[in-house]
């Protein structure tokens, strides 16, 4: 991709379509917020002025599923939860992404009991783990990064 002046001196990306497309999907991801437990907090956290997602083009959480993109579980999922959770995920426009934030969404945490799910991907793919108890908002921001490089490696009508 480069920045080519034309007759009007007025410039334009030049690229294949492929890499414009998946560079403008993984710079303006908008998460649909899931905050379940205590990793909520630091994932509110990461999104104030301190961290800013906006650097990386997540600065809008949206409250609609048919709004977003990039869903981020945060917290421990319980049995009576996972239904609401395949739910709008289900309602969320292709392509969509999923990052399990902290242990207890990845692995079900320190609750290992029958009410709470063992792991958000029995329930949803996953694309991105983000490790802690809670994790720092420097770790979500680098799941965030993960999450853009995934994106921008993967085919435009290819599999996830």
């Amino acid at each position: 991709m480069g920045l080519r002046d034309s007759k009007d001196k007025l410039p334009f990306m030049i690229g294949p379509l492929e890499s414009l497309v998946q560079w403008a999907r993984s710079n303006s991801l908008w998460p649909a917020q899931f905050g379940l437990a205590c990793c909520a907090i630091e994932m509110m956290s990461t999104a104030a002025s301190r961290y800013d997602m906006a650097r990386f083009g997540a600065e809008v959480f949206r409250a609609s599923p048919r709004q977003s993109d990039v869903m981020i579980v945060a917290g421990r999922v319980s049995q009576k939860m996972a239904p609401v959770l395949k739910e709008i995920y289900d309602q969320m426009l292709e392509p969509k992404w999923v990052i399990a934030m902290g242990d207890c969404a990845s692995c079900g945490g320190i609750y290992n009991n029958y009410a709470i799910i063992q792991g958000v991907d029995k329930i949803v793919p996953v694309d991105v783990y983000v490790a802690g108890c809670p994790p720092r908002p420097e770790a979500l921001l680098h799941g965030l990064i993960m999450l853009q490089e995934k994106i921008q490696n993967q085919r435009l009508l290819g599999e996830k």
